[in-house]
């Protein structure tokens, strides 16, 4: 019987080295500061925008017919969600398409990711084209405004605001408060007596109902927050489980987003017949001038007004916070996939924020690209579905024929029926929606084209061998030799260069007889956190290979063991405080920062919150 064969990928770096060992690069975690709150926040900001337009463009397609195709809506993403709580149990390092197809070779995976890009393309088109709408900004000017929105929230991202997020988590209740008082005032006026049967045979309501699934855009994202979910309780150490945080994360976003849209889908359909046609032309904003017509109804014209502005201002805002998401998980997707050489090395290059250039200037582009080709809402809307639910296909599928993921058979067999109906519907939206099919196969062709050509320059050798070869060089096998030998005391500098921090750290361990941790942080702006980056190879990154090089070199030469420590991280700050707690360090020196004010503003003092969080047996020197 042949014996059962894998592949392995080998990449060569240059090793440093000290008193004859050699010391690899020691990869470091983010640390799990994410509570299931702050997660349902960032879920809902994705997630809950979707009744903004879903609730629209079902009324243009079937009108007062349109509540059984809202409930079925509702339904599937009732059940999504609740595979997506399984999803995240099975991966609580980072459950996104790309971690859940890996398992099943890097081409799915790369598949999977396009069709994020793809997904991400348009949700920053459309959401931003919705929120100048709610704004109330002319039709004839919502394409340029949206254009130069999106040109502007670039210019921010340029400067890689660790806390992109915070906004939507800010806006979360008072849109919650909004949905609640709309649904208040319309309580006294819902009746079925406007309610039409649907029209047309079985076939013409599945297509309907294909064309409104804009519900779904948000769900990889709480997947992918796993990776910095903090554990349940008694989560054994070194082994997290998110699977109950995850839970309490998407279960009142997908109800809330689920009954919402059917109450607000009701009061839509209970509006007097005769302002039919200007629900068709408020399509776009219809959450507004359903405000503004049960405000005038219930405390008059004035008031009906005002609350309409409200809502239009909140969910523009709440709107504009998806666009800056869905850019800065675009440029973070595209920087994963370049470290993880399935794009170019180029776009990994960082400015001086730790913003990726080439993806930040391709997360800005493509939208704008899609919205000078597709000069309506109903087109944006047209390609949107097919990349979220091609990559939710991708995703599910895989899970459920990964058997080594443990699932409960009732679990699999759910999960298995979901895929299969996203399976129908992703066949029908290529068949329908030529614009959406040629899009996505543009996105793959180009995508798959930049993939090929990244790894023929890539320098990675993959070999087949036999299974028990390869068992023989298991990361963890590996990672047991890279320990350091333990030493009395430990001292740990961070450094960004040869500075007098790092000459005093070089004389406090010389004195103390201790160990010198030199710790260089790639601080990367970027809002992906659920792909997990390979160690990068020393030569990819010559600043931090001079200056931990030369470090350890005059260590050498001094008698000190030196331990040159690289890691990359959106925030300096808690990897800083993570490492100084994982290697036990007595003493942590920093730099004082020469920071320009605009600079402080958008990324913090790291001293400052260093300072903060670092544990008190920890003693912080600050050196300036």
């Amino acid at each position: 019987m042949p014996i059962p064969c894998h592949e392995i990928s080998f990449e060569e770096s240059p090793p440093l080295v000290e008193k004859g060992r050699t010391l690899e690069n020691i990869s470091t975690h983010r640390p799990r500061n994410l509570d299931w709150r702050r997660a349902a926040a960032l879920l809902y900001g994705d997630w809950g925008t979707s009744k903004a337009y879903v609730l629209g463009l079902a009324f243009a397609a079937t009108g007062f017919a349109s509540l059984p195709i809202i409930l079925a809506v509702c339904a599937l993403t009732l059940l999504v969600g609740l595979n997506y709580i399984v999803v995240c149990r099975c991966f609580p390092d980072g459950g996104g398409v790309y971690s859940a197809a890996g398992a099943h070779g890097k081409l799915l995976a790369v598949v999977g990711s396009l069709l994020l890009v793809a997904d991400l393309t348009v949700t920053a088109a459309l959401s931003g084209w919705a929120a100048l709408s709610y704004l109330g900004v002319p039709q004839e000017y919502v394409m340029i405004s949206t254009i130069a929105a999106i040109l502007l929230i670039g210019a921010v991202n340029y400067f890689g605001p660790r806390h992109s997020g915070s906004f939507a988590v800010t806006l979360a209740l008072p849109t919650v408060g909004v949905i609640i008082a709309i649904i208040a005032l319309s309580v006294p006026h819902l009746t079925f007596t406007n309610l039409e049967p649907l029209h047309g045979s079985y076939g013409h309501v599945w297509i309907s109902f294909v064309g409104v699934i804009l519900a779904l855009s948000g769900v990889e994202a709480i997947a992918n927050l796993t990776g910095t979910m903090k554990p349940d309780k008694n989560s054994p150490v070194g082994h997290p489980r998110v699977g109950k945080n995850s839970a309490k994360a998407i279960i009142p976003v997908a109800l809330e987003v689920s009954l919402g849209t059917v109450l607000l889908g009701w009061a839509v359909l209970s509006l007097p017949k005769s302002l039919a046609p200007e629900m068709i032309a408020r399509k776009e904003d219809m959450l507004r001038f359903v405000a503004e017509q049960y405000g005038a109804l219930t405390f008059g014209a004035t008031f009906g007004h005002v609350f309409g502005l409200v809502v239009g201002v909140i969910f523009a805002l709440l709107l504009l916070s998806a666009v800056n998401t869905a850019v800065a998980a675009l440029l973070g997707l595209l920087f994963m996939m370049s470290r993880e050489g399935d794009m170019p090395r180029g776009f990994s290059k960082l400015n001086g924020f730790g913003v990726p250039k080439a993806p930040l200037a391709i997360a800005v582009g493509f939208p704008i690209i899609i919205l000078l080709i597709s000069d309506n809402f109903e087109a944006l809307a047209n390609l949107y579905a097919i990349g979220v639910v091609g990559a939710i296909c991708v995703n599910l599928s895989s899970c459920v024929t990964n058997f080594k993921l443990e699932m409960h058979w009732g679990e699999r067999v759910l999960m298995g029926l979901t895929a299969a109906i996203l399976i129908a519907v992703e066949f029908t939206l290529a068949q329908t929606k030529h614009d959406a099919l040629f899009f996505v196969v543009c996105v793959l062709i180009v995508g798959l084209g930049l993939w090929a050509y990244s790894r023929r320059l890539s320098g990675v050798t993959t070999l087949t061998m036999s299974r028990e070869v390869a068992q023989l060089v298991r990361p963890e096998v590996v990672e047991s030799l890279r320990q350091p030998a333990h030493e009395t005391q430990k001292i740990l500098v961070s450094v960004r260069g040869l500075t007098p921090a790092l000459s005093f750290a070089l004389d406090e361990a010389e004195l103390r007889k201790a160990a010198l941790y030199i710790l260089y942080v790639r601080e990367i702006a970027v809002l992906y956190p659920g792909m997990a980056p390979k160690a990068i190879a020393w030569k990819d990154d010559p600043e931090a290979s001079v200056i931990l090089n030369t470090a350890v070199q005059i260590g050498k030469s001094r008698g000190i063991t030196t331990i040159p420590l690289f890691a990359s991280a959106p925030d300096a700050a808690s990897l800083i405080v993570d490492t100084a707690a994982t290697i036990g360090a007595d003493y942590l020196i920093l730099g004082a920062t020469h920071r320009n004010s605009l600079a402080k503003v958008l990324r913090g003092n790291v001293a400052t919150q260093v300072a903060g969080s670092l544990p008190e047996n920890i003693q912080l020197i600050i050196h300036g």
